[in-house]
């Protein structure tokens, strides 16, 4: 099979997007069995993961920002 095919089969796999952002979102916080973690392995498309990846990271980022912002402005921190 040459890296055309294979790619292309591997970007076909079943999982929808919104169930790919499910697996990362329990991978942030690391909570997995391993046994779904491997049948995910086996059905996520590696597009999706990426993308899921970067919306959650960028999340994340935010909420800290907004986080830092409304402890500063509180005075809780001063």
């Amino acid at each position: 099979m040459n890296p055309g095919e294979e790619l292309k089969q591997v970007a076909a796999r079943p999982l929808s997007f919104g169930q790919t952002i499910r697996a990362v979102a329990w991978s942030f916080f690391g909570v997995r069995k391993g046994s779904e973690h491997e049948a995910d392995m086996a059905k996520l498309n590696p597009v999706h993961v990426i993308i899921a990846g970067v919306i959650g990271a960028a999340l994340f980022v935010l909420l800290l920002v907004l986080l830092v912002r409304w402890v500063i402005s509180s005075g809780v921190a001063g």
